[in-house]
């Protein structure tokens, strides 16, 4: 029988949320107290950054080319992932009930054109670029990492509307990338393909790293996050299968055991690649990778608890090697058992870091959880949102300065506006 979408997300809430009468009652008061300054942030320096802002009324889509004081500054190709992401970002905010008739309309902006402008009509799947019209496209590979955003945003969509015509196409790409993309001998996703689903040519790079049949952690860690939200939309026995898998990739084959902490690249055989420069850890992927791999397994309707110590020992690598522990904040990346050397704090790195230490809050009743949200969160508020002209800054350097852009091809709202909408709803049931 399937279940109504409200079930599965009750049972998602209640596996995740169950150590909760271990939590000392004053720490749950804290945390709870900061709902209002979230809230704020999402409306007034998400939210109102990026609507009506981004939507492009002429040609479809979204106008993503906005510098750091709010101005648009030309209109630029548009690529797969994010143009759906935003798509995500207006569809999950009317779900939450949130300004629903605007939101929906402006989700339904960006659907029209993924399906009309950005689908392959011959072969299946997304182009990862087409021209700011949608009338010619500009890159036809199609590469897993953009395909599963697309897959995100039209189950989210789906579910925010009840349009059936977003969960068929949903289910036609999902099928598409078990055909062509999953390795059914070892497991896990190829990166990368030629317009018509085949191998890419020798010395062919991935826009998100790697060589020809590389597997990718980065790749599988929103793949888990799309076919958990495809699970939701469609309950495929399939696709929960397939739920299965990733969460053992994203907790077992990309985690070094003798760090535990994560790698982007792999070969087929999930060898890591560590050549030229990929023996780092990427402190914001570890962390989404806990709170994700979590809400997964919640929403497999099975326990975390077999997997606490892995989210412990995650966490805690980060925690010693990229966090700002005097400031707030979190680096960008480091070496191996190393400092961070790369110590930029990035916007989507701090949205992550407060989404997993929330989780492990809730998921552990531990106070140093609950202070690490805190002291991130103060970061986040003070440091790195623009409230003069609206959203987070790209990046805040050492010295304080920040990077000059507030929208681009991999710049959106979907990072920071996810995280404050998953907050909110973790808050809201402590």
């Amino acid at each position: 029988m399937r279940l109504p979408l409200a079930c599965l997300v009750l049972v998602a809430v209640a596996r995740v949320t169950a150590p909760d009468a271990h939590a000392a009652e004053d720490d749950v008061r804290a945390l709870k107290a900061l709902a209002p300054e979230l809230r704020k942030n999402l409306e007034q320096a998400v939210v109102g950054f990026w609507y009506p802002r981004s939507i492009d009324r002429a040609n479809g889509g979204y106008l993503l080319a906005i510098d750091d004081r709010g101005a648009t500054t030309g209109t630029p190709n548009k690529m797969i992932v994010s143009q759906a992401r935003m798509v995500w970002l207006f569809a999950r905010l009317a779900r939450s009930g949130y300004r629903q008739a605007e939101m929906k309309e402006a989700a339904a902006q960006g659907f029209r054109f993924l399906a009309d402008r950005m689908w392959d009509p011959e072969h299946g799947g997304f182009y990862w670029e087409v021209d700011p019209t949608g009338t010619r496209v500009t890159d036809d590979g199609k590469y897993t990492y953009g395909e599963s955003f697309g897959l995100y945003a039209l189950s989210e969509y789906y579910r925010a509307t009840g349009d059936e015509k977003a969960l068929a196409l949903a289910t036609r790409l999902y099928d598409l990338l078990v055909r062509y993309a999953r390795d059914p001998e070892q497991g896990g996703y190829y990166e990368f393909f030629t317009r018509d689903w085949k191998a890419p040519p020798e010395g062919a790079r991935s826009h998100v790293g790697g060589p020809p049949g590389a597997k990718l952690m980065n790749t599988h860690l929103h793949l888990l996050e799309s076919v958990a939200e495809y699970y939701r939309a469609s309950a495929s026995t399939d696709a929960r299968e397939r739920l299965h898998e990733l969460v053992t990739i994203e907790t077992n084959a990309v985690v070094r055991k003798e760090l535990t902490a994560c790698t982007d690249q792999y070969r087929r055989d999930w060898t890591p690649i560590l050549e030229e420069g990929s023996a780092r850890v990427s402190y914001g992927h570890d962390l989404e990778n806990i709170w994700l791999s979590a809400d997964a397994v919640s929403t497999l309707a099975e326990s975390n608890a077999p997997l606490v110590d892995l989210y412990r020992r995650l966490f805690a690598y980060s925690r010693a090697h990229g966090i700002d522990e005097t400031a707030g904040g979190v680096y960008s990346s480091g070496p191996f058992n190393a400092p961070a050397d790369q110590r930029n704090k990035i916007w989507w790195v701090q949205a992550e870091a407060l989404v997993s230490a929330l989780t492990m809050f809730r998921l552990t009743g531990d106070a140093a959880y609950a202070r690490m949200f805190e002291q991130t969160w103060r970061w986040v508020n003070t440091k790195q949102t623009d409230w003069a002209n609206g959203e987070w800054y790209q990046d805040v350097r050492p010295d304080g300065t920040h990077t000059p852009v507030k929208a681009d091809q991999w710049k959106e709202g979907y990072h920071n506006g996810r995280a404050l909408l998953v907050c909110l709803e973790l808050l809201d049931a402590l």
